[in-house]
């Protein structure tokens, strides 16, 4: 099961790629643009295993208690 922490940090780090995409398109840097929209993805991705696992601890535990 995640725990807040790692929760909090997969989110920062969506939140953050969103700011690097904005900041970049705003000064036309092409590279730091990409850079948070991978940062952005890779948050999410990291936030859906997080989710993933929760669920699947959930189905453990009805099966188990």
């Amino acid at each position: 099961m995640a725990d807040f922490i790692d929760k909090a940090k997969h989110k920062a780090e969506e939140i953050i790629g969103d700011v690097k995409e904005r900041i970049g398109h705003k000064t036309d840097n092409d590279d730091l643009a990409t850079e948070g929209s991978k940062d952005q993805v890779a948050g999410k991705a990291k936030q859906v295993g997080d989710d993933i696992s929760d669920a699947a601890s959930d189905i453990k535990d009805k099966f188990t208690n």
